[in-house]
This record gives structure tokens, sequence and C-alpha cells, in this order.
């Protein structure tokens, strides 16, 4: 039975129980005052005297030493004798003041409605049921010594029963209460959920989003709108102040909504963003959510698209293709076997020859776009692995290519696929020397392998003094199809990229004074959870 009482251990029990503590306080000061005043002689005909002065300063003086003792017990047969004591004192209380007369027995009804705040079904019904007997016993027993009328009866019959509606409406009230409390509590740790879930979501997104007041103050900024601004804080400050050309476009908006605002290039970082706008409604404060995209990555996805979109197309018609072109290539080279032709007609042969072979090369890097196979990375070591392609390339060379190696010290272990960076710097080794052989007569190509001090990241640089790369072409460097030799496809570079992406590493061209450098960096050594 004890083992139905609610329980004392949650925040909402120990306020009730120190309310409880309170209002047993609050009766027995009540009492004590009224008994050192003689009112009761006046408002209580029919008491006991010493009796009730006796009861009044017990039942004080024990719920002083309960409150101390028991002031935050979470134990339930406690909780249970507490609320039988108070219930028995009081009853004790009701008999020496007279019975219903002294008005005690409401105070003892709104007792019993306390305590089943604590206790709970049968338990806190037996406390009603105590209470309950207490009035009507004890007023039965009054009657031998004073008169009773047929409306004593009725009263005491009334708070018998009133004990016991008490206790039921207090406990289903507290039951509503429960449950209320418990899905609020549900709800409120959903609502923490979802607001840690958007957290991450928006920190993790690539698009960058910005939210602005009415006075264009940021008030949130996620890890890629940063990025893209070149910022490391922006949270409380103007954007006036940091990029006055998102501010323009923003009027502009505001003004007319249907129109799609200009893309705008961000000077701290260098990128060209496509700034769009959504005011939010239901702020207070009119507030406006602003996305920007980077039009690289955009434009880069799209050529994916169309790479794609081609590559499916030649694989579909490779053979159309590279059968007639064979049989152009061998009918131009049996031609150029014949005696009889003269110089130019050689000439015009070899032109077939040539521009045969560029064709087919296109074709060939095409193919190995749309079927290119999945990357293996695995956990390289780039010291030794270096050295060997080193040796093996040094060995293969021509006359007139040369090939030179240094590495620093430090950790250079990274997941690569060691096939995949064997085609990647296999391009990088020949656009090298092709831009070195045109300022010298020997072509002459520097790798260095060395650690990054500020990522401690490893990096791989292919250098060569040939005349770089005029700035104006830097942007386009690895776009598709785009070259500044006649001889080239223009699809070395854009596949040398794509294959560092796919394996976590970064290809990226620095300017430099006497030549050109590619960098490589790699990514730690060690595998994504």
């Amino acid at each position: 039975m004890i083992a139905e009482t609610s329980s004392p251990g949650s925040k909402q029990a120990q306020r009730l129980l120190r309310l409880y503590h309170l209002y047993r306080l609050s009766i027995g000061i009540t009492l004590v005052l009224l008994i050192s005043s003689n009112m009761d002689n006046q408002l209580l005909t029919f008491s006991n005297d010493d009796l009730l002065r006796s009861g009044s300063w017990f039942y004080l003086v024990l719920n002083i030493l309960l409150v101390v003792f028991l002031g935050n017990t979470r134990r339930p047969a406690q909780l249970f004798s507490l609320a039988l004591t108070d219930v028995l004192l009081l009853c004790g209380l009701f008999y020496a003041a007279g019975g219903v007369a002294s008005a005690i027995g409401n105070l003892l009804i709104v007792s019993v409605a306390i305590s089943n705040t604590l206790l709970r079904g049968r338990i806190g019904l037996l406390i009603a049921a105590v209470g309950a007997l207490g009035i009507v016993g004890l007023s039965f027993l009054l009657s031998f010594s004073h008169h009773a009328t047929p409306n004593d009866y009725l009263q005491v019959s009334t708070l018998g029963a009133l004990c016991f509606a008490a206790a039921l409406l207090v406990q289903g009230l507290i039951r509503r209460l429960e449950v209320s409390e418990t899905l609020a509590e549900q709800r409120a740790s959903e609502v923490v959920g979802l607001e840690a879930l958007n957290a991450l979501i928006l920190q993790r997104m690539r698009t960058g989003i910005l939210v602005l007041d009415d006075k264009r103050r940021v008030q949130l900024a996620n890890h890629s709108a940063l990025n893209l601004l070149g910022r490391e804080n922006l949270a409380g400050q103007l954007i006036d102040d940091y990029l006055p050309s998102l501010v323009e476009r923003l009027q502009l908006w505001l003004s007319n909504p249907t129109l799609r605002p200009q893309s705008l290039k961000v000077a701290s970082s260098g990128l060209e963003l496509q700034p769009s706008f959504i005011a939010l409604d239901q702020s207070p404060h009119h507030q406006t959510l602003v996305f920007l995209e980077d039009l690289a990555q955009i434009a880069q996805q799209a050529q994916q698209l169309k790479l794609a979109a081609l590559g499916r197309l030649t694989a579909g018609i490779a053979h159309e293709i590279r059968n007639p072109l064979g049989a152009v290539s061998h009918a131009a080279q049996l031609l150029q076997e014949s005696e009889e032709l003269n110089r130019a007609d050689r000439r015009l042969t070899q032109i077939i020859q040539d521009h045969s072979q560029r064709m087919n090369r296109v074709i060939e890097n095409v193919l190995q776009l749309s079927r290119r196979q999945q990357t293996v990375a695995q956990r390289l070591d780039l010291k030794p692995w270096l050295e060997q392609y080193f040796n093996e390339t040094r060995e293969g060379a021509a006359e007139h290519q040369q090939i030179h190696l240094r590495i620093g010290s430090g950790d250079f272990k990274t997941l690569m696929d060691p096939d995949q960076l064997t085609q990647i710097l296999d391009n990088l080794l020949r656009n090298a020397w092709r831009h070195s052989a045109l300022n010298h007569d020997v072509a002459q190509v520097w790798l260095e392998l060395f650690v990054e001090p500020d990522s401690q990241l490893p990096v791989l640089e292919i250098l060569d003094n040939g005349p770089g790369v005029a700035p104006e072409h830097h942007v386009h460097l690895f776009e598709p199809f785009f070259t500044t030799s006649t001889q080239g496809t223009g699809l070395g570079l854009y596949l040398s990229r794509e294959l560092c992406e796919s394996n976590q590493a970064r290809l990226d061209f620095k300017p430099r004074q006497g030549g050109g450098c590619f960098r490589i960096t790699f990514a730690h050594g060690r595998k994504q959870s």
C-alpha cells in the first residue's frame, strides 16, 4: 500500500511537501495565538481549555520538530506517517475544541487534501478515512456530554463526506497535472532536440546563411557564410561595414522582390557569390534571411553534369568515331610511306596523323571521365611511395627531360588511391615538362614534399621553370577543354582535380616568379568515421 505513494524525490513533490509543512506550522501558530489571547473562551463554547491549550502547544512543537528532521524526506513511509500523525492530532484538537462548532473540522479537510497531493491511490484514501472516522466518532462521543441537534449531525456527515471528496478531487487534479507536466517535458525535450538538429544542419550546410535584423545587423551566420565572406565572426555586427555590395542588392530586392539579385565579388576571399533573400514575416524584428551561393561551385556542378552527359554520349558513339578515325590515321600512315609523295604532301599526311591522334586522346579522356573507377583510398606513406615513383619516372624520361626530388621532414601519411595518384602526377608532369620546354632546351621539373606548418597536412608541389601562366588564365585552368596549347585536350588538369577531390585532397595552382607551381594538399592519414 505504501508503494502507491507519489514520487517524493521530484521537484514538484518537494514543493508540495514544503507547502504541507508551512500549512501545519500556520495552524499551530494560529491556535497558540488564540489560546494565549483567551479568544478561545469566547469562540469555543464547549471546549476543554486545558486539553486544548496542551494540544495546541504540542501540535506546534511537534510540527517544528518534524520540519527540522523531516523537512526534505524522500521516503514514502515517512510521508504516510507524517500525514497520519497530522490527521490524528487535528482529530484530537477537534475533540478538545468541542466538535463541529470549533471549525477545526474544516482545517482537517484541508490537511487531508494537501496530504493527498503527496499520497496516491488507496493510501491517500486511507488518510481521508481516518479523518472522516475521527470527525464522526469524536462528534458521537461528544454528544454524550453535550446536547446535539439534527443540524450538528448533518454538519458531521458533511465534513466526513468532504474528506473523501477532497481526497478524490485532489488526486484527480494531481494525476492530470502530472500527465500535463510529463507531456510538456516531452514536448520541451523534442523542441530542444529539434533546435539542436536545426543548428547542426544550419552549420553543416554548404550554402552560406545570414540572418539580418531591420537595421542590417547580423544575428546569425553559419560556418559556410563566414568562410565565403572570409570572416571569423559576424554576430552582432553591421553587414554594411563588411559587404556594402550586399546591402545595395538587399535594398534593390526590398524595392522589387521579383528581381533576381546580381552576383557580387568578395574582396577578402576573392569569391563571386550569388545572393538571394527571404523576408521572415513572422519575425517581430523584421528579419531577413540571406542565402549566399558560391558561383564557382555552381559552375563546377554544371560542368560535371555536362561532362557526365558528354561521357555517356561519347561512350555510345565512340566506336562509330574511332573506327573511321583509325582508318583515316592508318591510311595517312600508309600514304606517308609512299615514295611518290613530295615534301608538301608528306607534311599534309603528318598533319592528318597528328590531328587524328589528338582526336583519339580527346575521346579517351572523355571516356575515362564516364567510366572512372571507384576510388579505393588506403593508408599511404608518401615518402617511400614518391621516391619509388621518382625513380621509375626518371628512368623512363626522355633525354631532354629531367626531374628532381626534395623531401622535407615530418609525417607524410595520408589516405589516397595510389593508382589515381600516379595518374594525377603523370598529368601534372607532362604539363610541367611541356611548359619548361618552352623556355629551355632541357625541360626540368621539381617535386617538393613537405608538411604545411599551419595545417600540419602533407603537401606535394610540382614546379617548373617555364614562362608560367598568364594571370587572366588562372581562373580557367581547371575548366574542361580549356588549353593554351595546340596539342592539348584541356582535360588533364580538370581530371587531376576531380581525382584529388575524390580522395579528399585539393589541387591548386600557385603562381610564382620563374615558372608555375601546382600544389596537392593531402588529407590526414586517418580514416573518416
